[in-house]
């Protein structure tokens, strides 16, 4: 049995965000990940890992993002195991994940602030 991380997240509060939102989360500990591989930290490394699968497992279950977003959504899970446990990764793919996951958490944080000036 998998143990879950983020209970709350599990329990239905993952629902509740938008896809950026989402993204911009497991982006999070994506970037975590990595610079805990990078200062050769294997604690704190694991723990992201993780972290970051539990995250983009149920970003991808959400029955919303069907189709082309659940995909995307898997294509970037790869990417990241990729990033790890493929010995002939590009050099520059931690950098290219990182951009593409700084982009969800810039679109998270402007719905936030638009969220926070119509309360």
């Amino acid at each position: 049995m998998t143990r879950v991380l983020h209970r709350s997240a599990a329990d239905g509060g993952w629902a509740r965000l938008e896809l950026v939102e989402q993204l911009g989360n497991v982006g999070s500990e994506v970037e975590r990940a990595i610079r805990a591989h990078a200062a050769g930290r294997p604690d704190r490394f694991e723990s992201a890992l993780e972290r970051a699968l539990e995250l983009f497992d149920l970003t991808a279950a959400d029955p919303r993002w069907r189709g082309h977003r659940c995909q995307e959504i898997l294509r970037a899970r790869e990417e990241f195991c990729r990033l790890f446990f493929d010995p002939d990764v590009p050099s520059d793919s931690a950098r290219g994940l990182s951009r593409y996951f700084f982009g969800f958490a810039w679109a998270a944080r402007k719905l936030h602030y638009r969220r926070q000036s119509v309360d």
